[in-house]
């Protein structure tokens, strides 16, 4: 399995930006699919998933302003980010696997977010 991430960049607080995450390999190992990042100096944290279903979950910290979606056909996660804030500031990563975030999920090489004014 691999997985290819790309959309991360500098955006002033309140802008938006979309991640996008392309997966290859064997489907059935790639029933949930999500995004987790790391701001410099923390640890990593969830921060959405969706299942192969569309069955979505957030973390509070971007609830209503996050959404996450996926294609099934191309395998691809995408992640919709509005009215970014400072503590936004983090790379990015996609996530996939059987259980997301699981030692045996597969993880993608990272994107950097920046909010910044």
């Amino acid at each position: 399995v691999q997985l290819q991430a790309s959309g991360g960049g500098l955006v002033q607080p309140g802008g938006s930006l979309r991640l996008s995450c392309a997966a290859s390999g064997p489907r059935f190992l790639l029933n949930n699919m999500g995004w987790y990042r790391q701001a410099l100096g923390k640890q990593r944290e969830f921060i959405a998933k969706i299942s192969s279903g569309g069955i979505t979950d957030y973390a509070d910290s971007v609830k209503g302003r996050f959404t996450i979606s996926r294609d099934n056909a191309r395998i691809t996660v995408d992640l919709q980010m509005n009215s970014l804030k400072p503590e936004d500031t983090a790379v990015y990563y996609c996530n996939a696997g059987l259980v997301l975030g699981a030692p045996s999920s597969y993880w993608g090489q990272g994107t950097q977010v920046t909010v910044s004014s």
